[in-house]
């Protein structure tokens, strides 16, 4: 069987000097595959695109450096680099996004590419997360649902029991295992499957866009599994200053309530939010008798609510049924 030809992509913004590091373990981690690399910078506008063109050029590295022109979020990147191609112009088998602050062990990617090579009904394979410290990072999610909101914000013992087949986050996996879906900081697609379903949903500009992509994947009948020996360490938040968040912006606030209606439609949407404010009511309600902090945003279910209530009288995404007739004609226009 012929070696399939990979297109690895990693999406910068601001970040040169961490993405260089990021190539060059991505670099290392292809060696010995038909593989190529290419870094997007996503419209930074800071120099760092002639920053990365003249150190890649500088190392004599075999990676294409690309500018976006526009800064449409993770999954427009991504995309943009998808629709480069390979510079052979011979398709690829397989798409590998790699996050600017991820760094993949040497064996990382062949055991991506060997699952998938293996498994020929797996959509999509991702790797075992873990930070600088070497504590692992939770990357293994079911879908969200409405119980999924109200049980992650109420963070109550007895009702986390009661809706435990509904948590969002998997506990980390010991073994691979197959998952709803997967962080996007180290990720192999099937073409194949991209060609059938479509690429990430651009309305998405951060956060909710893996979700989305492996839902789709999902329904069309190809899984995503999570595949403990690969192995990558990330920074975590390196681009999107999450960390550091004053309040959740209103991209992540746009993202999710798009989720919920193109998922399921509006009244599911507004259920789910309704959930999820009574459920961080209860919790700040708790923290107050309990005279604890409550572990939540400044003024997050204001924010939640404002937005919930403004965005049902916007004209809304289409619908779970327009969605796949949307992403069965997009087969054309993937590559």
């Amino acid at each position: 069987m012929d070696e399939p030809r990979i297109l690895a992509i990693i999406l910068n913004y601001k970040t040169p000097e961490m993405t260089l590091q990021s190539a060059e373990a991505a670099l290392a981690a292809l060696e010995g595959l038909d593989a190529e690399l290419v870094i997007v910078d996503n419209d930074s506008a800071d120099g760092s695109f002639e920053a990365l063109s003249q150190s890649v050029d500088a190392r004599g590295w075999p990676v294409r450096v690309l500018q976006s022109g526009h800064n449409g979020g993770f999954g427009a990147g991504n995309n943009f680099g998808i629709r480069a191609g390979r510079s052979d112009g011979k398709p690829a088998d397989f798409y590998y996004i790699l996050n600017s602050d991820a760094f993949p062990d040497k064996d990382a990617i062949v055991y991506l590419k060997g699952y998938l090579l293996s498994h020929p009904n797996v959509g999509f394979a991702g790797s075992y997360i873990h930070g600088p410290d070497g504590i692992v990072h939770e990357t293994a999610f079911r879908f969200p649902s409405v119980l999924g909101e109200l049980e992650g914000a109420m963070r109550f013992g007895p009702v986390s029991r009661l809706l435990k087949n509904y948590i969002v986050p998997l506990p980390v996996p010991e073994e691979t295992v197959l998952v709803d879906w997967l962080a996007g900081a180290s990720m192999m697609m099937r073409a194949s499957v991209l060609d059938e379903i479509g690429l990430f949903d651009e309305t998405f500009f951060l956060y909710f866009e893996e979700t989305d992509l492996c839902l789709r994947a999902s329904m069309a009948g190809w899984p995503t599994v999570y595949v403990r020996e690969s192995q990558v360490e990330h920074i975590g938040s390196v681009s999107t200053g999450m960390k550091e968040w004053a309040c959740v912006p209103g991209y992540w606030f746009d993202s999710r309530w798009h989720y919920f209606v193109k998922s399921n439609n509006v009244m599911y949407a507004v259920l789910a939010s309704i959930l999820h404010f009574l459920g961080g009511a209860f919790y700040r309600m708790r923290c107050v008798l309990e005279r604890k902090p409550a572990h939540m945003p400044p003024h997050f279910l204001r924010h939640l609510a404002t937005h919930s209530l403004k965005s049902v009288f916007r004209r809304q995404p289409r619908s779970k049924a327009q969605a796949l007739n949307q992403a069965a004609s997009a087969q054309g226009t993937s590559k």
